[in-house]
């Protein structure tokens, strides 16, 4: 028998891992500080010369981090059974907004460097022509880059897209090749921009709503009164924030937001980063809000989606949880990832406070809701019928991102930080500092498949239960794959204080076989009553299947 502990993690353990998660948003402000000291600490006519090519050092030592480090410049395709990676067209694009146009079989993607709009063709397989956004601060600016967050796409094919430097929306039609802007009419002044970093636009396309990082506001766009150029036709709706008493309002953020259409709901996500997590939502026509307080450990919400039944999906990018909150009774199921591979860690064993941070949520066309795990290196998808969570790993990897040794060969992540699902379930993601977007092949039959037995069951302290885990191989060749368990129990998905024992610890399967595994699970005394998701199944190096298991303990 082989067991699968869960441990405490220690303090500086955590805040380790917590710091990793959030590189890619604060990493970027680091460098460029570094950059505006060193240009802006001009020369005395005492020092002179030293200091100029002491400025001129600095100036192009920060250059040369930030290309390191956000570039790509060494980046190649590595591509896998299930993901296909694209190279872009351009050095240093930094791509992040991405959206799929399934009706013209293009994908759309925005380089926050370079400040470009480009198009894959999905008939092609080919990059057709970067459109060249009209301002754009960053392309001037040699350790700058103006985040896109979100990329839609409305009824008449136009290109919507966030822009965190000018404080604006834009849009780009489809049929004249030509940008328009659109100011948001707000501009804090701690942060000298609202940070648009969400939005939706109605079916009718005749609304867009959208949210900023830095503004507790939900933002309203009468489209057909919006003026190139103008903040008109936008109109601003306060957000309270009575539940964040005591904390600083500069460390609010406004998550994403979500449209629901048939009820006239807003959902947005609010977050004091690691302190404090709540969603809202916005009755349309009563003008209303309706809070929905989360558990204590769920302090990031960021990433909403609704599925086919109204039911609204959240990310948390603090933990390695994202949940299932029901607007109707406020009831909450959290749900895991499997836990951090030890790949990105660049060691052959997990760390316990490693996150895998889920980050941005969408619904396909067939009910299946897929999201990115921002450190766990994967795309994800789950059945919310039968509580089936695949994971696809993402083969690229960058050793700048991770808490890497020099003498380790895998290790880091690809920062592959925003996605999209289209009508046909086409997944395309963008990764932002290897210069490349990429797919994952979800027409393709996963390496195998997993069935657990029970499916619930309530489990008394000192007592345990057996759950069997059966796996089969798609392969035509043989197939090993470790078995994997993770769990509700502790917000990294490590067990915690429930330890649990599989039969085998891998499993070899000729083409079709199929066998079964057991896993006994046990609670220690310490395991506070309630109620818990376990996640059981298997993974090979190219994805991981797990099933959900609802586990009650009494008390």
């Amino acid at each position: 028998m082989v067991e699968k502990k869960g441990s405490k993690s220690k303090p500086f353990q955590k805040k380790k891992m917590a710091v990793f998660g959030v590189l890619a948003i604060v990493a970027i402000v680091g460098i460029s500080l570094v950059y505006s000291a060193s240009i802006s600490s001009g020369p005395s006519q005492q020092d002179g010369e030293n200091v100029s090519e002491l400025v001129s050092g600095s100036k192009a030592d920060a250059v040369e981090k930030f290309n390191t480090q956000f570039c790509g410049l060494d980046s190649h395709p590595n591509s896998s059974y299930l993901v296909v990676e694209y190279p872009l067209p351009a050095i240093c694009e930094m791509p992040l907004g991405i959206g799929v146009d399934s009706q013209n079989q293009g994908v759309w993607y925005v380089s926050t460097k370079n400040g470009t709009l480009g198009r894959y063709d999905m008939k092609t397989n080919t990059f057709g022509e970067e459109y060249k956004i009209p301002s754009w601060p960053a392309r001037e600016a040699p350790t700058m880059s103006s985040q896109v967050w979100d990329l839609d796409i409305d009824n008449k094919g136009n290109i919507w897209f966030t822009d965190e430097k000018l404080n604006a929306l834009w849009r780009f039609s489809n049929d004249t090749r030509t940008f328009d802007i659109f100011a948001v009419p707000e501009k804090p002044e701690a942060f000298g921009t609202t940070y648009p970093v969400s939005m939706e636009i109605d079916k009718n396309g005749s609304n867009i709503y959208f949210v900023g990082i830095r503004s507790p506001s939900i933002w309203i766009g009468n489209i057909s009164l919006m003026k190139n150029g103008t903040a008109e036709g936008i109109e601003r709706i306060g957000i309270p924030l009575d539940s964040f008493a005591g904390i600083d309002p500069d460390l609010v953020s406004t998550g994403s937001v979500v449209l629901d259409e048939d009820n006239d709901r807003l959902f947005v996500s609010l977050l004091a980063f690691n302190t404090k997590g709540q969603i809202l939502g916005y009755d349309l026509k009563n003008k209303t809000f309706t809070p929905y307080e989360l558990p204590d450990d769920i302090t990031s919400p960021v990433g909403l989606a609704l599925d086919l039944d109204d039911n609204l999906w959240v990310t948390d990018h603090g933990t390695s949880i994202f949940f299932k909150l029901d607007p109707v009774s406020g009831d909450i199921t959290k749900f895991t990832t499997s836990t951090v591979s030890p790949r990105t860690l660049g060691q052959s064993t997990t760390i316990d406070a490693a996150y895998t941070l889920p980050y941005w949520i969408k619904t396909g066309e067939n009910g299946t809701i897929w999201f990115n795990q921002h450190t766990g290196n994967k795309m994800s998808s789950f059945n919310p019928n039968n509580l089936t969570l695949i994971e696809y790993w993402i083969p690229s990897q960058n050793k700048l991102w991770g808490p890497c040794r020099d003498s380790v060969g895998q290790c880091g992540i690809s920062n592959a930080l925003q996605f999209d699902v289209d009508k046909n379930n086409e997944v395309w993601f963008s990764e932002w500092s290897e210069n490349k977007i990429g797919r994952v092949l979800t027409d393709r039959v996963l390496p195998l498949t997993v069935s657990v037995l029970p499916h619930n069951f309530t489990l008394q302290r000192g007592g345990n239960e057996e759950v069997r885990i059966n796996v089969t191989s798609n392969r035509n060749t043989t197939l090993t794959a470790d078995m994997s368990a993770a769990g509700s129990f502790t917000p990294t998905g490590n067990l915690g204080n429930l330890s649990g024992l599989f039969s085998e610890n891998s499993v070899r399967l000729e083409p079709g076989q199929t066998k079964q595994i057991s896993f006994i699970v046990t609670p220690t005394e310490q395991l506070v009553a309630g109620n818990y998701t376990l996640m059981v199944g298997a993974e090979t190096s190219d994805a991981s299947v797990l099933r959900a298991i609802q586990v009650t303990i009494p008390k």
